[in-house]
Order: structure tokens, then sequence, then C-alpha cells
């Protein structure tokens, strides 16, 4: 298996600012597109940073998600989430990226822990955004956040039985609201794999830390998941971490 460079996470507004920076390394990315930036962000600009990228980056998409509800209940909570998450796919369409990671938005005291409710709810949104997304030759992952157990994400992969629909496993958020222990995730989750979130913290906030300055296990974690195909993507706060962090995943890898 050919293990690419782990991918660099990016806001979509900071992308000009460290454009120089980004070229010279040439940096395979996960572009971010927030929601305070996301409706001033047009056609032509998408245009304009495809043509930009002439170093032809591997990129990676992470969609907007303050506020959104896949699994919503109400159904109009859904279609503005919707909305969303079909422009992302516009702007997919353009630029190509490899995968789109999305939230989950479960919550096991929103949904009374409910899983089937959230579940059967998430199925109405995933199926249409994963069709358009296969239509256009990019893949869905899903990523963990509150999840302190990996049941739900592996429901509605399985539930979805599509190899252009997985999920994106966030070292961070595991260490921080997991319960049960990483081998258990792994188990249940680690088939599905399509994008690793990498960065660590002391499990009481995500303060997305180089991997290793905090607590989470990358040793057992790169091991267990060695031969799995996915986009690797760094997710640090400055350019120093960043540098820090492909030195220390390098160890990880040997």
């Amino acid at each position: 298996m050919q293990v690419h460079a782990p991918h660099i996470h990016v806001p979509f507004e900071l992308v000009d600012k460290h454009f120089d920076l980004i070229r010279k390394n040439r940096f395979d990315l996960e572009m971010f597109f927030g929601t305070k930036i996301f409706d001033s962000v047009t056609d032509r600009d998408i245009t304009d940073l495809k043509k930009k990228l002439d170093y032809s980056p591997r990129l990676s998409f992470h969609a907007p998600f303050m506020d959104l509800s896949p699994g919503a209940v109400d159904p109009e909570v859904r279609k503005v989430t919707m909305q969303r998450f079909s422009r992302t796919l516009d702007i997919a369409d353009i630029l190509k990226p490899t995968v789109i990671v999305f939230h989950s938005g479960y919550e096991k005291w929103k949904y009374a822990h409910s899983t089937n409710v959230w579940l059967e709810q998430s199925l109405k949104t995933w199926l249409p955004v994963n069709e358009r997304a296969a239509d256009i030759g990019v893949k869905v992952a899903i990523e963990n956040v509150f999840e302190d157990e990996p049941d739900n994400l592996a429901a509605l992969a399985r539930e979805m039985d599509s190899p252009n629909f997985g999920l994106c496993f966030d070292t961070g958020h595991f260490n921080l609201f997991a319960k049960s222990s990483l081998l258990e995730w792994l188990r249940a989750v680690k088939s599905y794999m399509l994008e690793i979130h990498i960065h660590d913290n002391n499990t009481h906030a995500d303060e997305h830390i180089v991997p290793g300055d905090g607590t989470f296990d990358f040793r057992t974690f790169f091991r267990e998941i060695k031969g799995i195909e996915a986009v690797y993507t760094i997710e640090m706060h400055n350019i120093e971490d960043v540098i820090k962090s492909f030195e220390r995943i390098k160890t990880y890898m040997e």
C-alpha cells in the first residue's frame, strides 16, 4: 500500500495568507469551509484557487458543521443542513477533493440515547448526499465528535452500505470523549475509515496539540491501522506544530 504524506488542515480564508509556504512545501490540503465565510465564497473564488494550486496537491474538504444537524428530527433544520451540504458539493465539483469530512451531529443526550431515531433521520440526509458525491467522484466520511461509543457511527456505515461512504476517525475527539477503549473503537470502525484526523490533547479540552504531547496512544493506533488506506490529516493551529507533527508521525509509522 502506498502511504501519502498527510494533508494539512487549513481554513479556506487562510489559504491565501499561507499560500507561499503551502506552495513551497507542496502541501496536500484539507480545506475547511467554515460558517462565517461560507456564503461569501463564489464559484469564481474556487476557480481562481484551482488555478493557483498548479502543483496539483491532493485535496480533501471539511464541510461546515456549526449549528447543522444531519440527523435532525425537525425537517426544516435538516433542510438548512442539506442546503449547506449541497453547496459544499458544488465546490467539490470544481476542486475535486478525494474525501469530504462531515460531522455526524450525534449527541446521545439530545436523542435521549435513541440511536435509531438519529439513524433514521440521518439516512434521509446521507443517502442523497452520498449519491451526488459519488457522481462527482468524491467520498463521504463522517467524523466522530461527541460520541463516547462507536456504535452509532458503525451502524450508519453499515446501513449506508456504500464503498463511497465511510468514517473519519478523529484521534483528539476520541481522546476527549470516548468511554470505551481504543481497541474496541477500532474493531467497530476501522474497516470503514476513509480519513484520519491527527491531533492530541490531555483529555481536558480539544487542544489540537502535537501528536505525542498529549495522552492519546498513537503507537497502538498506528500499529492497529497498519494496512488501512485512508487520508491522513494533521489538524494543528500553527505552522510550527504542523512541522513538528510531520516529524512525530514518522516515528509512529516506522
